[in-house]
């Protein structure tokens, strides 16, 4: 099957999954949404946190928040096996298992008056795992906008305009800091000016490809990593402590459009092209990788299941959602949005980016040479700038383009990512009874000092985020499932059907738990102490929210059978 033909397959297996199953079967049947229900955002209505949205520009925020870097890195290293099981897994993972997840953590957080699922978790299973769960989610938050912020800090560097390195794209720099001053003004006119919504974002979208024109052409250069970081934690800072609605919808939904505009854009010009794979279908044994299974599950995270896109959905989109009825389009929708992402990824990685399978193998030869994070973005780069070079764009400027579109979802999750990590540190002091954690700024100043931790601080020579990275996507896997798990335990209680959300649920605890013991034996066979300690917690305290779940559910089990008994008593 030639790649032209298994996109327009996959187009319609996402049309017709969103219709049929989120829509008409888990919307209806199964989670019985109400459109006159009332929503957190107008019951708690504060207009700083809840607020109700718009779902078109709820959809951009969301879809923004979530579609960060990992959709772009995951899949563009796990072809190494072979475009078929990561095709798979991103189509299949997210249409069945990712998309799920994230509709029902929505959902789930709507029905809790905006609860994040850690909180949730207290109340569906036990009281004990809402500080589990906020300490696994803690971690995971600060690690990966951590890693974000340095990545991002990487491409903005450049000493001066004749030693641009590769890997640097200070193009993107004026675009990306001018898109948030224009996401302010928008946000202040229609929110406190009453100004009609769809002339200003017309007007800011169209600023913002002008300033990204302009950008292109104007890099700014002169400054190091170190002082792109500071600025990214500045940012995210005012980010988090911000009304909602005068930087994050705004600048995420303006984002949102460009980005539409890049898939469009990439799409048209990979059916203009018509590659032919250049990646074989199976390579299950590349030289220095890890066992397709179970790490493909792990490495392909946010592009097909992730347990942050969770936190998103309970953490900021559940606060803003209008009506109960635009779950589906929000959280169902957004995950396929984001699978499309992965899609390209995969379609630049082994049908775009290379021109022969020599120029494949010689890049993806072997683990160590195709793993880094640099090199993963700059084949996804390539790949879709080449895809968009078949519409007459030349091919450097195309590159540039997207460079630009990868800093600004990056950012979004930065930002976004900064305010989880209040909600968190807030539930945390909540939780052990430290009032002083509840306050907005110094939520927000521990959240911004431990992404800064992961970004400054180094272990054996390597930022601390780069050393422990290989903990993402184990741990961000581990809370989709236990996310699952939730879930499943709430539809059990409500009695209704739990299989689809229980089967997922397995799959992705499974194959995490598994993997992630794996690598803690590997860290300990390499003397990698501070990776395989900080995996151990994490899986100890994985496995404890796991035996709180069984024991309420063997409670509930009893309960069910005790019920049962006496209504064919009474008959």
């Amino acid at each position: 099957m030639t790649p032209v033909t298994m996109a327009i397959l996959v187009l319609c297996l996402y049309l017709l999954f969103y219709r049929f199953y989120a829509k008409g079967f888990l919307g209806r049947k199964i989670f019985e949404l109400k459109e006159n229900a009332v929503t957190p955002a107008h019951e708690l209505r504060d207009d700083v946190d809840y607020v109700p949205t718009n779902k078109y520009i709820l959809f951009g925020h969301h879809y923004a928040s979530i579609a960060g870097l990992a959709p772009m890195l995951g899949p563009a290293i796990a072809v190494i096996w072979g475009w078929i099981p990561a095709l798979c897994w991103v189509v299949f993972g997210t249409l069945l298992v990712g998309a799920v997840h994230d509709f029902s953590a929505l959902v789930l957080s709507v029905r809790h008056k905006g609860q994040s699922v850690g909180t949730i978790a207290r109340d569906v299973i036990s009281p004990r795992t809402r500080l589990l769960f906020l300490l696994v989610i803690f971690f995971l938050v600060a690690l990966a906008m951590g890693v974000f912020v340095l990545v991002i800090s990487g491409l903005f560097a450049a000493p001066d305009i004749a030693n641009i390195a590769k890997t640097s794209h200070p193009e993107a720099v004026f675009p990306t800091y001018s898109l948030m001053l224009i996401a302010m003004v928008i946000g202040f006119l229609v929110y406190k000016k009453n100004l009609p919504v769809w002339p200003l974002i017309s007007i800011g979208f169209v600023l913002m490809l002008l300033f990204t024109w302009w950008g292109l052409n104007h890099p700014i250069t002169g400054f190091g990593k170190d002082f792109w970081i500071w600025s990214l934690l500045i940012y995210a800072f005012a980010a988090s402590i911000l009304p909602v609605w005068l930087l994050l919808q705004p600048r995420d939904f303006l984002n949102s459009l460009l980005l539409y505009l890049a898939l469009f854009l990439m799409l048209i010009g990979f059916f203009v092209l018509s590659p032919d794979w250049v990646a074989p279908a199976m390579n299950p044994n590349p030289e220095g990788a890890p066992p397709m299974l179970p790490f493909l599950f792990i490495v392909i995270a946010c592009g097909a299941v992730s347990g942050f896109h969770g936190l998103v959905a309970s953490g900021t989109t559940s606060k803003q959602l209008n009506r109960e009825t635009d779950a589906p389009f929000i959280g169902y929708a957004g995950m396929i949005g984001e699978s499309l992402l992965a899609l390209l990824a995969v379609l630049a990685t082994t049908a775009g980016a290379f021109a022969t399978r020599a120029d494949w193998e010689s890049f993806y030869g072997s683990w160590d040479k195709a793993v880094g994070l640099h090199q993963k973005l700059g084949v996804f780069i390539q790949g879709n700038a080449n895809f968009i070079h078949q519409l007459g764009v030349p091919v450097d400027f195309a590159a540039a383009f997207i460079s630009v579109v990868v800093v600004g979802f990056a950012m979004t999750s930065v930002d976004t990512g900064a305010r989880l990590l209040r909600f968190n540190v807030q539930e945390i002091g909540n939780t052990i009874g430290v009032n002083l954690l509840e306050n907005r700024y110094l939520a927000t100043l521990i959240a911004v000092f431990a992404m800064g931790f992961f970004a400054f601080f180094e272990v054996d020579g390597k930022p601390a985020g780069l050393f422990l990275w290989t903990l993402f996507g184990t741990t961000n896997q581990i809370l989709a499932g236990l996310t699952l798990l939730t879930v499943t335990i709430y539809l059990y209680r409500k009695k209704k059907p739990i299989l689809y959300t229980l089967l997922p649920m397995l799959l992705v605890l499974g194959t995490t738990i598994t993997g992630m013991v794996m690598g803690i034996f590997s860290a300990i066979g390499k003397a990698q102490w501070a990776v395989a300690s900080v995996g151990t917690v994490i899986f100890l305290l994985a496995m404890w929210v796991l035996l709180e779940a069984l024991i309420v559910v063997k409670h509930l089990w009893v309960e069910r059978k005790s019920e049962l008994a006496d209504t064919e008593g009474a008959q």
